[in-house]
């Protein structure tokens, strides 16, 4: 009598079945091509960030530790060592280009408070203004964001023929038509340059919180504002206990964003001044262009150009780090 022999487990596998290891192994590398493919996607923007921003930042550090002068500037590789000396120079300020640096960076800490206060709080109020419907609202919104959708060049030449002395627009108005003043003033030059330039920089920049600030009012339910007014919250207390604690986030963004923008800001008073402001509206980065492409003087430029990199990134750390100490202090 035959007996059936039962296969052993180290026996022959059938024909055509697969090992666990081998099934698993397409699956696998599958997963990985899918997790791969949003940094090969990104893979061009981070090249084309890397030539267009930080190869020029490490050139420019580079430069700052050389005597770079119109003498090298066609091979500015050649341009002998000089170490601190150019940092040295700029934060002398016992000597006169350290003076004007340090002048000039008063006045653009001074400029940006001013403007980045004076935009936060038109964008805010616009926005608050805007939140509930009414007939026109949608017109509104879109002349309150001509401003921030004109080319700045553009826009800042307008400016700087309405502030002309003789027959500039806002002289017409205030002089001519309001009588103020006992003669049109000189908004281009002297102290008024300040104010001109504030102005300009108000215009050209509360929109864009208006914008951020009236997206982030979206995110508030309704309800909140109803359940307020059943209890009985006037507007000002909803704004304050609802509107403005909802709003942190946003504004804490919103802020950063200014800042660096308004102390990083070249164009306009490049465009409104020319290559040299008035003492009253010498902001820094108009300040390093002129110590470096009108004294020839590269090396202390880009010395100078760095401390400012140093400078705007001991803020940002510092604010990020009391904004977020402050979050948790208030979500605990």
């Amino acid at each position: 009598m035959t007996t059936a022999v039962s296969p052993r487990r180290g026996s022959a596998r059938t024909a055509g079945a697969k090992e666990p290891g081998e099934a698993r192994a397409p699956r696998r590398s599958g997963r990985l091509r899918r997790a791969g493919l949003p940094y090969l996607l990104l893979l061009p923007a981070l090249v084309l960030e890397l030539l267009v921003h930080l190869v020029p930042m490490v050139m420019g550090i580079v430069m700052s530790f050389r005597e770079l002068t119109q003498f090298y500037i066609s091979n500015w590789g050649s341009a002998p060592w000089s170490g601190l000396d150019n940092y040295a120079v700029s934060v002398d300020f016992d000597a006169p280009v350290g003076q004007a640096l340090l002048k000039s960076f008063v006045t653009t800490c001074v400029f940006t408070l001013a403007s980045v206060g004076l935009c936060w709080l038109l964008g805010t109020a616009a926005a608050v203004f805007l939140q509930e419907s009414f007939r026109g609202r949608g017109v509104l919104r879109t002349i309150f964001l001509v401003p921030y959708a004109l080319p700045v060049y553009a826009a800042v030449i307008t400016w700087a023929f309405m502030f002309q002395r003789d027959n500039g627009l806002v002289n017409h108005v205030l002089h001519d038509q309001l009588g103020l003043g006992d003669s049109p003033a000189f908004w281009l030059i002297g102290d008024n340059a300040f104010w001109a330039l504030l102005a300009v920089s108000v215009w050209k920049g509360w929109p864009f919180a208006f914008l951020i600030v009236m997206a982030g009012l979206q995110n508030i339910p309704r309800d909140m504002y109803e359940a307020a007014a059943l209890d009985g919250a006037g507007v000002w207390k909803q704004i304050r206990h609802i509107t403005m604690p909802s709003l942190r986030p946003v504004n804490q963004v919103l802020v950063l964003v200014l800042f660096l923008w308004t102390f990083n800001d070249f164009n306009t008073p490049f465009v409104l001044f020319g290559k040299a402001a008035p003492e009253s509206a010498d902001l820094i980065s108009l300040h390093i262009y002129q110590s470096s492409f009108q004294t020839w003087n590269f090396g202390t430029g880009s010395a100078m150009s760095v401390l400012l990199l140093l400078f705007l990134l001991v803020v940002t750390g510092a604010y990020l780090l009391l904004t977020n100490r402050g979050r948790k202090a208030a979500d605990a």
